[in-house]
């Protein structure tokens, strides 16, 4: 798998069959799985704490802590993911309103190089 080639839903089902076939629907409230999604981020950001901007870059380019990264993003978009199948949200249309918000709200010519 990989992202160029694994529609969305696909990725989204994968994570119903998981849930499904472990009987963890009972236990995937919104209330629970956003309060996982918060946890599983805060584990990703332990993997960069007290790191300088040029360090977490290089994250990249060591396999072991990549790899570790890349379980905790996968954890976190798991819980998104689930997060979506409980209260039924289109994520690619979310995603497409979400960026057209945040596309009026930070015009390109205005913050170029900006975060202010």
């Amino acid at each position: 798998m990989n992202d160029q080639e694994t529609p969305l839903g696909e990725l989204r089902e994968m994570v119903r069959e998981f849930v499904g076939e472990r009987d963890w629907k009972q236990f995937h409230t919104p209330k629970n799985i956003s309060m996982a999604l918060a946890i599983e981020a805060a584990e990703l950001m332990e993997h960069f704490q007290w790191l300088t901007p040029e360090q977490s870059r290089a994250i990249a380019k060591q396999d072991k802590d990549l790899a570790a990264v890349a379980d905790e993003l996968a954890d976190v978009v798991c819980y998104a993911f689930a997060l979506a199948n409980e209260l039924d949200i289109d994520v690619a249309a979310a995603m497409e309103l979400k960026m057209g918000k945040n596309r009026q709200k930070y015009p390109a010519d205005k913050y170029r190089g900006k975060y202010k």
